[in-house]
């Protein structure tokens, strides 16, 4: 993660609520990888000029793709069914931030998909570390993919442009307000839920069953 190091840790209590509420976790997380892929695509077709660069990125998108096939299977294997959810606050507040002329927009598109890549990255990592099986195995293995994501983001900001290290401490500034301040619901990448209750069984090591 090097240069895209977050500026906060997930705070505890959203660990604790996504420990709790795995299934509505790995319904936001399906949506997740849809939105990874579309941001790719959107990308290629935004900047059809740049050929190195959406080559790497349609590469990008089957991979976010297949990774939505393996939580999609993770699902069923866990009895847990699609169901739309209300967005969170996290991707709007992001996109928010970002500058919307040329060449700007291009960087400042490229580092937010580094930026949210990266805090899936450390999501991943630290649920792992607290989730039971199989998802404990399933979040290790992603985050190894994430990691890569970021990189490649970040590889593709410093093709654009020779310095965008400040742009990028500006706008992981903007994603630690909307990390740590309390937020409606569960999400992926939400802030802790406001009134979250987790029950102390749910994040114990084990194994997890279908609902």
């Amino acid at each position: 993660m090097n240069l895209a190091a977050l500026l906060v840790p997930t705070p505890e209590r959203w660990l604790q609520a996504a420990c709790a509420d795995w299934h509505t976790l790995l319904v936001d997380h399906a949506n997740c990888e849809k939105k990874a892929a579309s941001t790719a695509l959107a990308l290629i077709f935004a900047y059809p000029e740049r050929s190195a660069q959406n080559l790497a990125l349609a590469r990008l998108a089957r991979e976010e793709l297949r990774h939505f096939e393996q939580v999609t299977r993770m699902m069923e294997r866990l009895g847990v069914r699609f169901e739309r959810l209300k967005p969170g606050r996290y991707a709007a507040g992001l996109r928010a931030a970002l500058r919307t002329h040329e060449p700007h927009r291009h960087l400042d598109l490229l580092l937010a998909g580094a930026i949210i890549e990266a805090r899936s990255c450390e999501r991943f990592e630290r649920l792992a570390q607290r989730l039971p099986e199989p998802l404990a195995a399933f979040y290790g293995e992603l985050q190894r993919a994430e990691a890569r994501h970021t990189g490649l983001y970040l590889e593709l900001a410093a093709a654009a442009t020779g310095d965008f290290r400040r742009r990028l401490h500006e706008l992981l500034a903007v994603e630690a307000g909307l990390i740590e301040r309390d937020d409606a619901q569960l999400r992926f990448h939400s802030g802790p839920p406001a009134a979250a209750a987790v029950p102390a069984a749910d994040v114990t090591r084990g194994n997890v069953s279908s609902s």
